[in-house]
């Protein structure tokens, strides 16, 4: 005995699918730009993953190329509005904002820039899992389908000299990670960029989750390694920055709607 016909399917063109939005001005862009930011550090906040006035987020102006947005120095990244956000130039020169930055920190995300057009964000935090991984100097293994996000595309700088200070470190570091997603600091921690503040924040949330899973694997026994061929296929699927800004969205809806007042 058959029940009911079912209601005809919805059209895909009705349904709601967010991707990256298109700008009308410079100006709109600028402020989806610093929304993000703030949001991101908010994020960031939340997660733990600053240490004192360790952490940076830069996001590359999209009207002066040479110049990058920047969460304000000692502020604590749960309370960052769009207000607070500070301007600076490839000198690490305050031009807009009313906050002093981390001139180490900036120094190394200005060269990171400079060798990347294609990077509209970078970010670094002294997260506990990335430090845990870089003092091993290991790098992520195929061991889950996130980590696979990073196979071959993630290196380590296989180096410390101290509080990166001076443009050459900012230099080597940015020569260490070439043209991939993100970066290993031995003895430091972790470094991600993304053509969005989206993505690269995804990134970065991701890779210390990938370091919390490899630790505690590890720990635990003998990790099994996904195979090489999949390992690749599964980065081509997972691996690009607008998958990463897909799956950052719900984290964006969450505080963008929970902490309207980052909004100001």
């Amino acid at each position: 005995m058959h029940g009911p016909t079912p209601p005809l399917p919805l059209p895909t063109d009705q349904l709601q699918f967010a991707m990256p939005p298109m700008y009308d001005s410079l100006d709109d862009e600028r402020r989806h730009r610093k929304e993000r930011l703030a949001g991101a550090l908010r994020i960031f906040g939340r997660a733990g993953l600053e240490d004192g006035v360790s952490g940076h987020i830069t996001a590359r102006d999209p009207e002066y190329s040479n110049c990058f947005w920047v969460n304000p120095f000692g502020m604590p990244f749960k309370h960052v509005t769009v207000s607070d956000l500070v301007l600076a130039n490839q000198d690490g020169q305050v031009i807009e904002g009313r906050y002093h930055i981390n001139q180490a920190a900036f120094t190394v995300h200005v060269q990171v820039h400079a060798a990347r057009p294609d990077v509209v964000a970078v970010a670094h935090c002294h997260s506990v899992h990335g430090r845990a991984l870089s003092a091993l100097g290991d790098l992520l293994d195929p061991i889950s389908q996130e980590s696979c996000a990073f196979y071959e595309d993630h290196a380590l700088y296989d180096s410390y000299t101290g509080v990166a200070v001076d443009a050459e470190e900012g230099r080597r570091i940015a020569a260490a990670l070439g043209s991939r997603k993100a970066l290993v600091l031995r003895n430091h921690g972790l470094l991600t960029v993304g053509d969005s503040v989206d993505a690269a924040a995804w990134w970065f949330l991701s890779m210390e989750r990938s370091a919390q899973v490899q630790l505690t694997a590890k720990a635990a026994g003998r990790p099994l390694l996904i195979d090489h061929k999949l390992a690749v296929a599964t980065r081509e699927q997972l691996g690009g920055d607008l998958v990463a800004w897909i799956n950052y969205q719900p984290l964006w809806q969450d505080i963008s709607r929970s902490e309207p007042d980052l909004l100001s």
